[in-house]
């Protein structure tokens, strides 16, 4: 039986042949060919790792070139700017000018250049001029931006002001005296801002914020409640309180008895557990007759209640 298990057919002893021919001319030529490509071999460990090497020294090149470059472009901008500055500075140094006699009202910015002022300055000095304003001491002149003080130093023995601007600061002076005594008082719980802006001290800024502490209270009760206007100083509070005057009659008031929590605690003057509790009284009492009846409530000592007495009303 083994004998047909090993029993071939010619064509099947023809292709076992040749397959085994096959396998042994491959075999050969495995180990014949690297004798003729030695440098084909793909396993050159050595040639590779050359190569390789090769090929991370020309990166390195590479960045270190990139870098020289990068640091030689520093430098010479370095360098130009160092020379712009030294350029500046000299030509500024060489600029000679020369002193002599002048007038700041009537000067010209060319004037005030050759007398060693830089040109910003000259500019400012004609802004200046051209708004109105009038240099009517040696002193007043120091006061423009970019003068130094040597510098006013320097220029202080050749300003000459004409006599015409000095008799124009006394007629200023005396004008300013006339205009205050005209002044017209304003009654701060009517003024609009335009007519608040007309005493002198209270500017759009405080215009504003007197009208929106007036709608907020309901009124001023007197005049020295301006001192709780957001922004209010002491110092600009006595420039301007001698021109201020309070009707009362015009303040609005809040009805105790109808108003909500909301309105009440909207008050400056009532915070929100004061006006909690006068709101809970009313609830519970039905209706409150009089500011007295509120000094049962702990929320309310008596200088609060002697601040918003004015305020409130009971109908």
């Amino acid at each position: 039986m083994w004998k047909d298990f090993f029993f071939f057919s010619a064509s099947q002893r023809i292709g076992i042949i040749i397959l085994v021919c096959l396998i042994l001319i491959i075999s050969a030529m495995n180990f014949i060919i690297p004798y003729f490509y030695e440098d084909f071999s793909p396993y050159n460990d050595s040639l590779s790792n050359a190569e390789f090497e090769k090929f991370k020294n020309s990166l390195i090149s590479l960045d270190s070139l990139n870098e020289l470059k990068q640091k030689e472009r520093y430098k010479n901008w370095e360098d130009n700017r160092y020379a712009d500055q030294y350029t500046d500075r000299h030509k500024y140094q060489s600029n000679e000018y020369k002193l002599f006699e002048f007038d700041p009202n009537e000067l010209d910015s060319a004037g005030f250049v050759s007398l060693g002022l830089k040109s910003y300055v000259a500019s400012n000095i004609l802004k200046y001029r051209k708004k109105g304003g009038k240099f009517l001491s040696k002193d007043a002149f120091s006061k423009v931006y970019g003068i130094s003080e040597d510098k006013h130093a320097e220029l202080e023995p050749y300003i000459k002001i004409s006599p015409s601007y000095l008799t124009q600061n006394k007629d200023t002076s005396t004008n300013n005296l006339k205009d205050t005594a005209l002044v017209i008082t304003i009654e701060l719980n009517s003024a609009d801002t335009a007519s608040l802006m007309k005493v002198k001290g209270i500017g759009k800024g405080y215009a504003k914020s007197i009208i929106r502490f007036r709608n907020q209270t309901g009124g001023f009760i007197n005049v020295e409640q301006l001192m709780d206007v957001y922004g209010m100083t002491e110092e600009n509070y006595n420039r301007i309180k001698a021109f201020c005057t309070v009707n009362q009659s015009l303040v609005r008031k809040i009805n105790v008895n109808t108003a909500s929590l909301e309105k009440l605690k909207s008050h400056p003057y009532i915070n929100f557990y004061q006006a909690k509790q006068i709101y809970e009284l009313r609830r519970k009492r039905g209706k409150i007759s009089s500011v007295a009846e509120l000094k049962s409530l702990s929320e309310l000592n008596d200088s609060v209640l002697q601040k918003i007495e004015p305020y409130l009303m009971f109908e």
